[in-house]
């Protein structure tokens, strides 16, 4: 039997558009998670401060702000002033799941844990999703400026 190469190609570019544009979605998709209490990526330190209230460690670099003891967060700055890093951790049951984060389920890794990361190139940054195994997970979300390639 003579397949025509026209028939292939006609009938398999369809499915590729169709898995490409599946692929790249995510990453065209308004992040879920962008900021924490109002704190966004590229906000000067000095706004960004007033919003997370009293750091109980703050240097030129970063800040660290404990709410209690089951959440945390921690800001880094860049040399312009303006936030890079936003990372919190929570602990406990009560921690946000990946879809809460990202906007989709994240499966477990075979131990249990997960870990999944979207970069959003239009917005310039990244949301990370961390969770470990067990009854009373840890949860940390970062949300990092991507770097610029120079």
């Amino acid at each position: 039997m003579k397949v025509n190469r026209k028939w292939v190609i006609a009938l398999a570019m369809p499915a590729l558009m169709l898995l490409a544009s599946h692929v790249f979605a995510q990453a065209d998709q308004k992040p879920v998670f962008s900021g924490y209490k109002g704190v966004m990526i590229g906000m000067p330190m000095s706004d960004a401060r007033s919003k997370l209230g009293s750091a109980r460690d703050k240097s030129d670099e970063e800040d660290y702000y404990v709410y209690n003891d089951k959440e945390n967060c921690q800001v880094l700055y860049g040399h312009d002033k303006t936030v890079r890093v936003i990372s919190v951790t929570y602990l406990g049951k009560d921690a946000p799941t990946a879809m809460e984060v990202l906007g989709v389920d994240a499966a477990a890794k075979p131990e249990g844990g997960i870990n999944k990361r979207i970069d959003y190139p239009k917005a310039g940054y990244s949301v990370s999703y961390l969770k470990t195994k067990g009854d009373d997970p840890m949860v940390i979300v970062t949300v990092q400026k991507m770097l610029v390639a120079q």
